[in-house]
C-alpha cells in the first residue's frame, strides 16, 4: 500500500513539472518576437525591449514612496519590474501581457528594470 502511496505521488510530481516545463516551452514560443530580446539573453544596462506575462504585481514602498513592483516572465527567466512613485496603473494585473523597454540593473542580486516604458498586449 505505501509503494502504491509513492508511485501516486511520484505521477503528480512529475505531471506538474512536465506542465510547468510546457507553460515555459509555450510562453518562449509565444513570445519570440525579432524585435525583442528573452531575458535571460537580455544584456544588462543597454536598452532592450522584453515581452512577458507579469506574475505578480504588489505595492512595495521604497523610501517612503509608493512603487509598483511586478515580476515580468517570458519562458526564459523573470525579471523585476518597478514602476517608482506609483500605487497602481490601469491594465497592470498578473496575468496581463506586457512589452516593456527600458535598462536592466541588478539591486540586491536581483535583475530590475525601473520606471520602463510599457505597452499591454492581448
Amino acid at each position: 500500500m505505501a509503494d502504491d502511496n509513492r508511485s501516486k505521488l511520484r505521477k503528480s510530481i512529475s505531471k506538474w513539472a512536465n506542465t510547468s516545463h510546457q507553460d515555459a516551452r509555450d510562453m518562449r514560443a509565444t513570445y519570440r518576437d525579432d524585435s525583442c530580446v528573452s531575458i535571460a539573453d537580455a544584456p544588462d544596462r543597454e536598452r532592450v525591449r522584453l515581452r512577458g506575462t507579469l506574475r505578480t504585481v504588489t505595492l512595495s514602498p521604497r523610501g517612503g514612496a509608493p512603487a509598483l513592483e511586478a515580476e515580468l516572465f517570458d519562458g526564459t527567466g523573470v525579471l523585476t519590474v518597478i514602476w517608482l512613485g506609483r500605487r497602481r496603473i490601469g491594465g497592470i494585473a498578473p496575468g496581463s501581457s506586457l512589452q516593456i523597454e527600458g535598462r536592466i540593473g541588478v539591486h540586491d542580486k536581483t535583475r530590475v528594470m525601473y520606471n520602463p516604458r510599457y505597452e499591454l498586449r492581448s
